[in-house]
């Protein structure tokens, strides 16, 4: 009966994703971790958006740029910590650090729920966290898949934590009325907790994968990187193709910066208690997140295998392009509503496994050090310059027609990065697979 099921799964999974009979344990997991994973985020994360609220949306640009200094602070120590600690110690090591400062939150929540101090602070922390959480689970993917199988795997490998985005705004609309802002960060623990191990069963897979093959699966985990704290940073520098994957980062933060600015403002409007607030940016969430998981799913490798990267990159930019055009069309709430779902659904769904896919061609010390750099720092400078430039707008008087203006500047801008940063991706793998 078991290898009857296991014999469906693996139908069902190659039907999908063309999985190898060797690839179904990995994928496994490497999916569930996802979900796991994403299921906490989105249960920390309508608490962030609700500290936001605590804290005053008049001041989100203090939060931002307090964010991107912490940001800032933190790059070089995970490197320093991975040039002096073994992989397979640093990758389960961060989500225990992790764990532990949920639970501090937890005691601080519980004690002071609408404190502004504690509000501002778990804003920065969880912004802070939220990036190296995902990017140390992607750091690891591409890590242990090549770029073949990553044009194949890696949007089902995305589903999972698409579906685990849909189940965290459940949770959090069904328990923040029964356990309070305070619980969700309980269950969020014991999510991570569950993180924590699969993210030992991912590193044994890797192991049993290179014993295998190691023609496919040359790197190990079981050493440290070297280098100094600041390696990152001078590997995109240095880097033509690292430089393009920073730019865009950078636009698509940008985008991103602005949209989060009008919910944040039109939720604080509508809702006057903190629950209220939770649940309503839970349900964006949610609607959002079942989007993405359709696209992964049903439509996502089948276009890239067909299209190729460079496509898929692009289509975000054109996404917004169109978007932005709509919205001055049609600058109702609605219509702004409706933009903020196609921005998000093009980022998560396409944006992030086409852009971790160009990561798969470089090499184990820029996966680890340079792109979460670019994942972190340079994620939240887009974040503080954005910020910054929508206050200069508001202060001067441009409104939303400067804000659909910026937004289709920079929209434009995006879309030229992304045709470069395709066809170099293109170069590094003919060079790598030939």
């Amino acid at each position: 009966m078991a290898s009857t099921k296991t014999l469906r799964l693996n139908r069902v999974l190659h039907a999908l994703t063309q999985v190898e009979d060797h690839e179904l344990a990995s994928v496994s997991l490497a999916f569930l971790c996802n979900f796991v994973l994403l299921a906490c985020y989105y249960i920390l994360r309508p608490v962030r958006d609700t500290m936001a609220t605590v804290f005053g949306v008049d001041q989100l640009h203090h939060l931002f740029t307090l964010t991107f200094i912490a940001t800032l602070t933190c790059a070089p120590l995970f490197a320093f910590i991975v040039s002096k600690v073994k992989l397979t110690q640093v990758l389960p090591g961060v989500f225990w650090f992790w764990l532990v400062n949920v639970l501090v939150f937890y005691y601080f929540f519980k004690t002071s729920p609408e404190n502004r101090w504690v509000a501002g602070s778990y804003y920065v922390w969880f912004s802070v966290t939220n990036l190296f959480m995902i990017s140390v689970f992607w750091s690891l993917m591409v890590d242990l898949f090549s770029s073949n199988q990553a044009t194949r795997l890696f949007a089902f490998i995305a589903a999972g934590g698409s579906l685990g985005a849909i189940a965290g705004p459940i949770i959090t609309r069904v328990c923040v009325g029964i356990v309070d802002l305070s619980g969700l960060l309980l269950i969020a623990a014991i999510g991570l907790l569950g993180v924590i191990l699969l993210i030992h069963l991912l590193m044994r897979e890797k192991n049993r994968l290179r014993r295998e093959d190691r023609a496919i699966y040359p790197s190990t985990l079981d050493h440290r990187l070297g280098g100094n704290p600041f390696d990152g940073f001078s590997t995109v520098f240095k880097s033509a193709y690292m430089m393009n994957q920073a730019a865009f980062m950078l636009f698509m933060t940008w985008i991103a910066t602005v949209a989060y600015f009008l919910q944040t403002d039109l939720v604080t409007q509508a809702f006057s208690e903190l629950k209220g607030r939770t649940q309503a940016i839970a349900d964006i969430d949610l609607v959002v997140n079942v989007s993405s998981a359709l696209l992964l799913i049903l439509g996502l490798s089948r276009f890239v295998q067909r299209f190729g990267v460079t496509w898929s990159l692009l289509l975000n930019p054109l996404l917004m392009i169109i978007a932005f055009v709509a919205v001055a069309l049609s600058p109702s709430l609605l219509m702004i509503q409706a933009m903020q779902i196609v921005r998000r659904v093009s980022q998560y769904a396409i944006a992030r496994p086409s852009r971790e896919m160009c990561f798969t061609v470089v090499s184990q010390d820029s996966r680890y050090k340079a792109k979460n750099v670019i994942d972190t720092v340079v994620y939240r400078f887009g974040d503080v310059t954005a910020a910054w430039v929508q206050t200069a707008l508001k202060a001067f008087g441009f409104g939303m027609a400067g804000t659909i203006t910026l937004g289709l500047l920079t929209s434009g801008l995006w879309g030229g990065i992304a045709i470069a940063l395709g066809r170099r991706y293109d170069k590094l793998r003919a060079r790598q697979t030939s």
